[in-house]
């Protein structure tokens, strides 16, 4: 009985290591606090591409408790900024929610495919540039235009004839009585 006492107590503290490494303050948290400072970093150079260098993020991965401001609770708050200061993201008019998404999505996409040993060669952009003015849309035409070296192929879904003008290599489709037509411009 005691040999199986020691085999037990072995298995529980072996136990409770692995609940400890891979609890709150454990391996996950560990690797998502070492990559935030990439993501936000590529994410800022991305988004200020997008905004004429008037937004950036920034990550929070801790906050005060309410009752003891002496410890503090894991969190990912996200904060945006512009020239009117730091503000909630919904108080963001559609267009420039989509250039603080469009950015945090194009900069995880690098950085999962950094650590995973490979190339981001596609980049689809299905819509989304309906939220943007015309400023807006020249703005993420010439961040498309920026990155487009970093792609093999980059394709945008859209249906506003300015986006649509602004890239030489297009594939239009249009419907017809007889079905949907493609017409290839290069």
């Amino acid at each position: 009985q005691q040999r199986q006492l020691g085999v037990v107590q072995q298995r529980q503290r072996v136990y409770q290591e692995l609940a400890q490494a891979f609890g709150p303050r454990g391996i996950p948290t560990m690797m998502m606090e070492n990559a935030l400072p990439q993501l936000e970093a590529e994410t800022n150079r991305l988004l200020g591409r997008l905004s004429g260098h008037q937004m950036h993020v920034r990550f929070v991965t801790q906050r005060p408790k309410k009752l003891d401001s002496q410890k503090s609770i894991g969190t990912l708050d996200i904060f945006i900024a512009d020239a009117q200061g730091t503000r909630p993201y919904e108080t963001y008019s559609g267009g420039e929610a989509f250039r603080v998404n469009f950015a945090l999505r194009l900069a995880l996409a690098r950085l999962l495919a950094q650590r995973s040993g490979l190339a981001l060669e596609l980049l689809i952009i299905d819509e989304g540039f309906a939220s943007q003015d015309e400023a807006g849309c020249d703005r993420l035409i010439a961040a498309i235009n920026a990155i487009a070296s970093d792609f093999s192929c980059i394709l945008t879904v859209t249906h506003l004839p300015h986006l649509r003008q602004a890239f030489p290599a297009r594939i239009d489709v249009m419907k017809t009585e007889q079905g949907s037509q493609l017409a290839l411009s290069f």
